[in-house]
């Protein structure tokens, strides 16, 4: 049976840093950053892959599972090989994966999750203006429309959300998404700093 490889899992809604706290964890000494939105947008635009996330994308909708787990299993087996990722002493940081319950339990076999990092707020319209802000600085065109943005907390909401039901109660903390940069860090490394106390 092939080793399930060790994962912090980031959750929230889009816009709340999952992807600024990923990349922090990810400079972090045996810990990978893995961001699925990332994955897809460093596809060639005029590949079957890359026009098939262009089309789901510009609608605020989710790619297909099984078209996710094909660029995901691939993206990961090139980290491997290239050794960026070493699956024996490594921890993936994992960022938009899994997306729906379907993927949760199509990785079941593939991921040891140690903690789940739900990252949470109260404040939506503060978290449209630094989408909107993002898009700006970033040229991220799908978070450029209002409608689009509130597309996909619709979708977070029905399809994302529930993945959390998937796994144990346990092993679930909810860490307060608003504030600096710095703030919200600090309190995601107190919850991995608490799990992962020993040495990996």
């Amino acid at each position: 049976m092939v080793e399930r490889h060790r994962s912090i899992l980031l959750f929230g809604p889009p816009g709340v840093g999952k992807g600024t706290q990923g990349k922090r964890l990810g400079g972090r000494s045996g810990f990978v950053h893995l961001a699925t939105g990332d994955i897809f947008r460093s596809l060639d635009r005029n590949s079957r892959l890359g026009r098939k996330f262009v089309e789901y994308s510009s609608r605020g909708e989710l790619v297909p599972d099984d078209l996710t787990l094909e660029v995901w299993r691939d993206h990961v087996a090139r980290l491997v090989e290239s050794g960026v990722f070493n699956p024996a002493t490594d921890v993936l940081v994992l960022d938009g994966m899994p997306r729906s319950v379907n993927q949760a339990r199509m990785l079941r076999n593939e991921i040891q999750p140690l903690v789940i990092i739900h990252l949470v707020t109260r404040d939506l319209d503060e978290v449209v203006a630094r989408m909107r802000r993002r898009a700006e600085t970033e040229g991220r065109h799908d978070d450029a429309n209002d409608a689009v943005i509130r597309r996909r907390f619709n979708v977070y909401a029905q399809e994302t959300a529930p993945v959390l039901r998937e796994y144990p109660v346990d092993l679930i903390t909810e860490v307060d998404a608003m504030g600096s940069i710095e703030d919200v860090a600090r309190r995601i490394d107190e919850v991995i700093d608490r799990v992962i106390a020993a040495p990996l």
